[in-house]
Order: structure tokens, then sequence, then C-alpha cells
């Protein structure tokens, strides 16, 4: 798939870290018969088509070896990176791209997210010529989401760009207790991102940053440069990933009721 600027063609890397503290070897676990990994490709391909490149950048030749009896492409990458962006930004080095390629970068334990979803980011991002970084963001509907630090929210300024993104309640509604802070007021951030390739070697030749540090948020890292990262505003969050054996269950009960079963 080609941007309107010619000079410009998409890619999506899909990192995948074999290690996780909470679930081991988390990329091949199955979900419903099929390795969590492969689930995400298959929805990526099917949003994007045949013509998008699509790539896993693993760390582990036990992924690979998986993605290529099934005939899924895949980088094995450094395994000292410390981000799915350092991941990414070895495959766009190695790979040659264009600095003005446009690279969607997909999270490997996101086995729902939803295909209009990524359809729907990949033309928000292609139409926009001065675009250097995207993400995703929808509307909290649930007021424990709030106070959540795992729901990041997200503040936008005047041209939608991202201004501040917290694992805390942002904005702050001074005048108003908690209790009757609007929900209409918050967003929460949706993690998915995209970037021009020349954005993603500036992102990982500078230091961590106070703010990333704090939070624990790499995507502060843009907005400390002063990087603007447009927003694109989604009707609905997408169905949580994958961070424990209960979404495990919760992904594979949901495909069975959804006749996503093995094949």
């Amino acid at each position: 798939m080609t941007s309107p600027n010619s000079a410009s063609r998409l890619h999506v890397v899909i990192p995948a870290r074999y290690g996780s503290t909470r679930l081991p070897a988390k990329p091949l676990i199955e979900l419903a018969g099929v390795p969590m990994i492969v689930r995400v490709y298959r929805r990526v391909r099917e949003a994007l088509g045949a013509d998008t490149q699509i790539i896993v950048a693993t760390d582990d030749s036990r992924i690979a070896t998986v993605l290529a009896d099934r005939g899924i492409p895949s980088l094995i990458t450094d395994v000292r990176h410390q981000s799915g962006t350092d991941r990414t930004a070895e495959v766009a080095q190695r790979l040659g791209w264009h600095p003005n390629d446009i690279v969607i970068n997909v999270q490997g334990d996101e086995p729902l997210i939803p295909p209009a979803l990524l359809k729907e980011f990949v033309n928000f991002c292609a139409n926009d010529p001065a675009l250097r970084m995207g993400t995703i963001a929808s509307h909290v509907t649930e007021r424990a989401h709030l106070h959540d630090p795992n729901v990041v929210k997200v503040v936008l300024n005047a041209r939608g760009d991202a201004a501040l993104f917290s694992r805390s309640a942002v904005p702050h509604f001074r005048d108003l207790a908690p209790d009757q802070w609007p929900l209409s007021g918050f967003l929460r951030h949706i993690g998915i991102y995209a970037y021009r390739r020349e954005v993603i070697d500036i992102l990982t030749r500078e230091p961590v940053c106070l703010l990333e540090q704090s939070e624990k948020l790499e995507q502060l890292r843009a907005i400390w440069l002063g990087i603007p990262i447009r927003v694109m505003t989604w009707a609905e969050a997408p169905p949580h990933g994958v961070d424990t054996w209960d979404d495990v269950q919760r992904v594979t009960d949901h495909l069975l009721a959804n006749s996503e079963g093995s094949s």
C-alpha cells in the first residue's frame, strides 16, 4: 500500500519478545489452538491486505520457527532491545526503508485488534503528508479507568496532537470532586503507533528522558523532543490485550464464542 506521497510506502512491524515475567513465551501461548503472534499477524493482514509489507520482529528463534512454518515473515533482532520501537528501528535499518516511509507498530499481544481500526488508522496516516508520528485514542467510558495506571490517558492540543500522556487522571478538574469529573473530558491511549522512518531513528538515538523515566511511557520521549504526535480518535477502545493468564482465558473464550478456533 502506498500513501498519496509517492516517495512514501507503508510497512507494519509487530514486535514479539519471547521473555515475559508474567507470561513466559508469551507470543507462543495458544489462543483457541493458534499461537498469539500468529493471530495478531492474521488480524493485521486481514485489515491491510496482501500488498502491505508486514513483518514480525522477534528476539528468539523459537518464535521465528513457528512463524516460518506458517509462511509468516520475521526477523530475529537484538535481544538487548528495551522496547518495541528499538526492535522496529533495527528492522527498518536492515531492510533499508526510505526515511519518509510510514511504519506502523502493532503490539504482538493484541490478538483482538479490530481490522477496521487498523484500516482507518492507515488511511488517517497516509492522508497526512505532514505526519511525523501518529497514534490512537478513544473516550474513557468507565470511571474506574480514570485512576487505573494501566489505562494511559492522553490530552490533546488545538491541532489534535498529543500534549501529554499520563497514567494519572489528566486533565484535573479542579472545581469538581473526582466522582463528578465528566468521562467525556478524558481520552484513553490505544498503544498503536505510526512513525516516519526518520523519526524512529531520532527516537532510538536519544536517551530516556525524565518524563519517560517517571511514567514508564516511551512515547513521552517524542513529546520531550518536540516531535508532534497526531492522534486519531476512535469511537470505542478495542478489547484489551493479553497481559495475564486471565486475559488468555478471556480472549480464548471470545474466539471460541465467535467461531475463531484452531485453523
